[in-house]
């Protein structure tokens, strides 16, 4: 009892030197007020959407119905909420709201015809001046979209730039702190290929750079992504799928300030870039701040003979400016297990591997005595002894999760070719999940 009161005294103490007072269970429970600025906000956007219904942008980075941005560049966002209403003559608006004090007011609406908004970006293209607003729009299937650029000038939008697009990308490929609009669209004059060309800002105005081929028609454009090339060239990387099973990557960059793909073969018509059978992505895949690209390389006679797939090891290189090519590394990819090995440069055109059950056996093929001789053998362990089994016998743990233990047991052989403990866990590595995703 006496435990009871001198913690009630504490308690009052507290509560004195804090200025608290005591409240109802109701107010300790109840929910946060929403601010005047919020409140008001919403009320202005109930003003104006009478007849209309929220329509966000389907794909890319930011499909809110409600976004927010400096478009004005005085520090402030602007809140943008995009609505459709399909009886009207322009059935898609934007309706771009200012805020001061909390009061918020419409300061500009944007009209569109067409039936969606595709998706939206926002990035700075000219010097002097906010965020300008990207907007892609769906105008019916079957129909190249429509792309704008518009920028906040006297109080109002502005549109700058009109053109038609399959993809497209904001990127500074000229490194000078302001963002140009990367376009892919169609090209009737190219027996169906498409082609790209960039949009940036000169002395205020929006110019169009020379235009490029790209290897395939635009529909078959599976990923887009901004990279490096081997010299630190910026560049936009461009993925489409040649056949049911390859891909072909094309690589754009600025080179003496004009758009260049730079992986065109003139001999083919097509990028050089060409992989079999499996649907491998650039990247980064010796983490040196340069997009790799993959080429396969079929493994030695002695890989697994039971399955149906050829394996491959794949090269990994990187593009200059001038298109030749840089070899950076080799690698064994397992896709179905996620998991990927660095191969030695020396013995990766010999390499054999063959799976055994819950197991992996590496060796080399000597073509001359038509022999092999094995180096390890990867063990993949997920029962409940897993962690025995991992130290048994020789074998050591190059990775470990919750429920997987990748172990690896050395053969006599490997010493010769400098395979070690360490080095084999130094080139182990879990595959991460964009590495065979084809989404922009």
């Amino acid at each position: 009892m006496k435990k009871i009161r001198l913690v009630a005294a504490l308690m009052a103490v507290i509560l004195t030197l804090t200025g608290c007072n005591f409240r109802t269970v109701n107010e300790f429970y109840s929910l946060p007020k929403r601010s005047e600025g919020y409140t008001n906000l919403q009320s202005v956007i109930q003003s104006v959407m009478t007849g209309w219904e929220y329509a966000a942008p389907q794909s890319g980075e930011f499909q809110q119905t409600l976004q927010s941005a400096d478009l004005d560049g005085d520090g402030n966002n602007e809140y943008l909420l995009f609505a459709r209403n399909n009886a009207a003559e322009k059935p898609l608006r934007i309706f771009i709201f200012s805020g001061d004090d909390n009061r918020y007011r419409l300061r500009d609406t944007i009209e569109c015809v067409g039936s969606a908004f595709d998706r939206v970006a926002y990035a700075k293209l000219q010097q002097g001046s906010g965020l300008q607003l990207i907007v892609g729009i769906q105008v019916s299937e079957n129909v190249t979209k429509s792309l704008s650029v518009y920028q906040m000038a006297d109080g109002g939008m502005e549109r700058i730039l009109t053109t038609n697009y399959y993809r497209f990308m904001t990127c500074d490929l000229d490194e000078n702190q302001l963002s140009e609009v990367f376009v892919i669209h169609p090209d009737v004059e190219s027996n169906g290929k498409c082609i790209a060309e960039i949009y940036g800002s000169n002395n205020g105005t929006m110019e169009r750079s020379q235009e490029v081929r790209l290897s395939t028609p635009a529909e078959r454009i599976r990923r887009i992504v901004l990279g490096k090339l081997n010299d630190g060239t910026a560049a936009v990387y461009v993925a489409s799928e040649l056949d049911a099973n390859s891909i072909i990557t094309d690589a754009c960059a600025l080179i003496g300030g004009q758009l260049t793909n730079v992986s065109l073969s003139a001999e083919s018509g097509t990028s050089v870039q060409t992989i079999r059978n499996y649907f491998v992505y650039a990247d980064d895949i010796d983490g040196d701040g340069v997009l790799e690209l993959p080429r396969l390389i079929s493994l030695a006679a002695g890989a697994d003979a039971d399955s149906e797939d050829t394996q491959y090891v794949i090269q990994w290189y990187a593009l200059n400016s001038d298109g030749t090519t840089v070899e950076k590394m080799y690698t064994y990819h397992n896709f179905v297990g996620r998991w990927y090995l660095q191969v030695d440069p020396e013995i990766a055109g010999d390499l054999t591997a063959s799976q055994r059950g819950n197991s992996y056996e590496f060796g080399l093929w000597d073509a001359k005595s038509e022999r092999g001789k094995k180096l390890m053998t990867l063990y993949i362990l997920t029962g409940q002894r897993r962690e025995e089994q991992a130290v048994e016998d020789n074998r050591f743990v190059v990775y470990k999760n919750e429920s997987t233990i990748y172990a690896v047991k050395l053969e006599v052989a490997s010493a010769a070719y400098g395979m070690t403990q360490e080095s084999l866990i130094d080139s182990f590595r879990m595959i991460v999940d964009d590495w065979n995703s084809g989404m922009m």
